[in-house]
């Protein structure tokens, strides 16, 4: 079983910075292609950044040079440095990940529960 927790969410003044994380758990053979997903309230979920397994990122328009998508493989983590936030970024953010787990290494797309980032003006 794999699991993906995200922690570092809250509260924020515009302007101002916060980090998630996302850890992946459970059986892991090999992480490859991981990604931040936000969803504000009445809208669509949105890609926000992705990385690759070796560290090739891009990002969405509406948080390029104000977001930094990273990670460390070595603790199966994945973070978004997330500066300059404005009260659009409002949103529960979500990360995934392609995980081949288990004796078999089967990949599978999983998702973590979700952090809200709230951002006041």
């Amino acid at each position: 079983q794999v699991q993906l927790v995200e922690s570092g969410g809250g509260l924020a003044q515009a302007g101002g910075s916060l980090r998630l994380s996302c850890v992946v758990s459970g059986s892991i053979v090999s992480i490859g292609f991981m990604a931040w997903h936000r969803q504000a309230p009445g809208k669509q979920r949105e890609l926000v950044a992705t990385i690759t397994q070796d560290a090739s990122t891009i990002y969405a328009d509406s948080v390029r040079g104000r977001f930094t998508i990273s990670r460390d493989n070595a603790k199966n983590t994945m973070y978004l440095q997330m500066n300059s936030l404005k009260p659009e970024d409002t949103a529960v953010y979500y990360c995934n990940a392609d995980v081949a787990s288990g004796s078999t290494a089967y990949w599978y797309k999983y998702w973590g529960q979700g952090s809200q980032v709230t951002v006041s003006s």
